[in-house]
């Protein structure tokens, strides 16, 4: 349970994978690979025709890395695989040939964003702010960017990564397309997330499986890309100005 846990079940059609981390639902390595792994699992799934990725509880979505695990970090080779896990997660949502509807109930920091912007479909809360706090921490959104870059475009991704202090709200982050649309709460959400996915879950699987390949057309290299953006960020974690940053953080100085 310290290390968080990640849960798959299927039902009607629907795999719903849902994961949880005591510390605000953020991801550890080991918590990354086996998300990655349920959502290869839940693609190859033939009772499953859509996937449902939420985390538990009722107030952060996914809070990114996490810190525990950066301070751990002590060479290259150790940094670039544990970034490599959101390289994963990522590269998993997008290679699975089922649609993947993401329920952001809450705030996402960091890989957070990433994971609601490598799904296909997003819907969330009006609670759900969204943030790129890498810059902040001294490493920067290498792996998540092309997923979010994808998403919400050049401008936005640039204006979020550079102001890496801000909350931007869940209505900036539906104008840009990241979410789908924003409900009040999450009983509204799960009514949402729940219509979309029976739906799709009747839908033709071929059908869904040949515009999943017409949606991702061009991210081919991301396999290789995201590998080596992990190695950016494993690079700059041992950075004096990481280290004595996440130092601070865990000590309560901001």
């Amino acid at each position: 349970m310290s290390e968080g846990k990640v849960e798959t079940s299927v039902k009607n059609g629907v795999a719903t994978v849902q994961f949880m981390h005591p510390q605000s639902n953020s991801l550890p390595g080991v918590l990354l690979m086996n998300l990655a792994a349920e959502i290869e699992k839940a693609g190859n799934n033939k009772e499953a025709h859509v996937i449902v990725l939420k985390s538990e509880g009722e107030k952060t979505f996914c809070a990114g890395a996490s810190f525990d695990e950066l301070m751990s970090i002590a060479d290259l080779a150790t940094g670039k695989k544990f970034f490599s896990g959101f390289a994963s997660v990522i590269n998993a949502m997008r290679k699975t040939p089922k649609f993947v509807i993401a329920r952001v109930q809450g705030k996402a920091v960091g890989g957070g964003v990433g994971l609601a912007s490598a799904a296909d479909y997003t819907l969330a809360t009006e609670a759900a702010s969204v943030k790129l706090s890498e810059l902040n921490v001294g490493i920067g959104p290498f792996v998540v960017g092309p997923a979010v870059e994808r998403k919400i475009g050049t401008s936005a991704f640039s204006s979020m990564s550079i102001n890496a202090a801000e909350w931007m709200s869940a209505e900036w982050a539906r104008e840009k397309g990241l979410y789908v649309n924003v409900y009040p709460t999450i009983v509204e959400l799960d009514k949402a997330v729940d219509e979309i996915a029976i739906r799709l879950a009747q839908s033709n699987p071929e059908a869904m499986a040949l515009l999943k390949q017409v949606f991702w057309k061009g991210t081919e290299d991301w396999d290789k890309l995201l590998i080596e953006r992990a190695e950016m960020s494993g690079k700059l974690v041992l950075s004096e100005f990481t280290r004595n940053f996440i130092s601070k953080f865990k000590q309560g100085v901001r």
